[in-house]
């Protein structure tokens, strides 16, 4: 039988810690909860005594009923010169009513004399004191060795100590730290091996920070070591340059190493948990994070795409399904003929991959990425695009003319920007004006005013981000821009792009294509 493998997840505290990510209180109670369905074993809900946030966290967590999961209340020992009955924080940590608390102490004897300001001797004590009052009104006391491989590099036998001082209080388990991140794999290896050596009957951890660009790789190592709890946040955020990322190190201990971490089911979960997670902390998913990233399973280049539709695992290291992630084929001007092949099939368009109608297909396609286009990030263009090719998208309505205004008075703050729209739905002319804080706003808010009433279902759409670039910049004011736009309906997200030579034209021609797609897959799903 696979060896356990305990996962200890520090979103809510170390991930907080972030520059630019403040959860509120109910991001971490949805968070919570969404951990505890994916199947994580430990929860650390943060630091009842550091702020009301999370103290108010403690008391309205109670209220959930935790399937899989373990909740964590993270603290200090006790301070020096100070009983530990007496301690505000440690007692704070208590009334948290939580089945495990996890507390730091000081493995570096740098940091006991500079630091902390007192002696080796009391640093022990602290410890070993602070782990023995806890463990009489929780289930199960953590101890994390802060900075312990720095500590240990510098005096081992003095981390040994500290560690010695934990469990002889009744840690159930001692972390290894590597608080800076600055220690390499191989010394992670060899430095918990010994610690497995020496303490032979001890439960490990290991919970290592990024700053080296190693903290996966030493979670890894550590746990070829002979550590079995692996300290980390979804998608890696944390201070400074992050924690140890679990979205790479659940995938790698289950799946290329054999470990039991989390259940097969719910690891297809793991994609949908990192987006989660992104958007809560209002910090966008890198496109290329490994298995949970948009790009993570995609091919671009023409030789990749044919041989993967060949035998996947030609240039695919697992399936992708396996955490909930799936096939990405791109068209581009470095793609061939199966790279487009493979989005007719996507788009359901049967046609004998031969024809000559799917080489003039791949030559417009190179022919706009010449021009500007960028589909890669514009899969609703793209698919507009192909199915144009075939006759096969509606005019939903015949445009006739827009005109945008921007005016400023002398007294007035901000310009303001105005936009009027012509067209006709089924012969029914539509002349429509509105207001808007910027003229793209404004031309998107009278298109939309000149649909609704024909199209109520573009109540739902919303564009969620809008991007601009300079393609030729050597061109200076007649250079093209690219805009590209990103919207939702609730249920789906989507990208269109447009070129030209006109911001407000590229803008246009974005905006559009939006309104068009959302259109078009509501037919296509019986919604209109």
């Amino acid at each position: 039988m696979a060896e356990k493998v305990y996962i200890y997840d520090t979103t809510l505290r170390d991930g907080s810690q972030m520059e630019g990510v403040n959860f509120s209180l109910e991001d971490k109670l949805r968070i919570a909860q969404k951990l505890d369905e994916f199947g994580i074993h430990y929860i650390e809900g943060g630091w009842p005594y550091a702020n009301p946030k999370d103290n108010l966290f403690f008391q309205k967590v109670k209220k959930i009923n935790f399937i899989n999961a373990k909740l964590t209340a993270f603290g200090a020992t006790r301070r020096p010169g100070k009983k530990v009955d007496e301690d505000p924080q440690v007692e704070a940590l208590i009334k948290a009513e939580t089945p495990v608390i996890t507390i730091f102490g000081k493995s570096w004897d740098l940091h006991v004399s500079d630091a902390l300001k007192t002696s080796l001797e009391e640093n022990l004590n602290m410890i070993y004191e602070t782990v023995e009052y806890l463990k009489r009104y929780t289930d199960e006391v953590i101890f994390d060795a802060e900075h312990f491989f720095d500590g240990y590099k510098a005096n081992p036998e003095y981390a040994l100590r500290v560690l010695e001082a934990a469990l002889r209080g009744g840690a159930d388990w001692i972390v290894l730290c590597d608080t800076n991140g600055g220690t390499l794999p191989h010394e992670i290896y060899e430095i918990t091996k010994t610690v497995k050596g020496n303490f032979k009957e001890a439960n490990i951890g290991i919970h290592a920070h990024n700053d080296s660009e190693t903290a996966v790789a030493n979670s890894i190592t550590a746990v070829l070591a002979g550590a079995r709890q692996v300290h980390g946040t979804i998608n890696g955020i944390g201070e400074r340059t992050g924690n140890a990322n679990l979205c790479s190190i659940i995938p790698n201990l289950q799946l290329k190493l054999g470990f039991n971490v989390i259940s097969q089911e719910n690891l297809k979960k793991l994609t949908e948990l990192a987006h989660f997670v992104a958007e809560l902390s209002n910090m966008p998913l890198p496109r290329n994070m490994p298995y949970v990233g948009e790009s993570a399973f995609a091919h671009k280049g023409g030789v990749h795409a044919s041989a993967v539709l060949k035998n996947a695992q030609t240039y695919e290291h697992i399936n992708p399904e396996l955490v909930g992630n799936k096939r990405k084929i791109t068209v581009s001007d470095l793609a061939g003929r199966s790279n487009l092949i493979y989005k007719l099939k996507e788009f359901g368009i049967e046609i004998d991959p031969k024809s000559p109608e799917v080489k003039k297909l791949i030559d417009k396609i190179k022919e706009m990425e010449k021009e500007g286009y960028h589909f890669e990030a514009a899969e609703a263009s793209l698919e507009l695009l192909i199915k144009r090719h075939f006759g096969l998208v509606k005019d939903y309505f015949e445009f006739d003319a827009y005109r945008v205004l921007i005016a400023k008075r002398k007294n007035d703050n901000l310009p303001t920007s105005e936009a009027t729209v012509r067209l006709s739905v089924e012969g029914v002319e539509e002349h429509t004006a509105s207001l808007g804080n910027g003229p793209i706003s404004a031309l998107d808010k009278a298109l939309r005013k000149a649909l609704e009433e024909f199209y109520p279902n573009l109540k739902e759409l919303q564009l969620i981000d809008y991007k601009v670039r300079i393609i030729n910049e050597s061109a200076g004011t007649s250079a093209k821009v690219r805009v590209l736009i990103e919207s939702t309906d609730g249920r789906r997200k989507w990208g269109t792009v447009g070129v030209s030579e006109n911001v407000i034209e590229a803008s246009w021609i974005a905006l559009k294509d939006s309104i068009i797609y959302k259109l078009m897959k509501d037919e296509e799903e019986g919604l209109m």
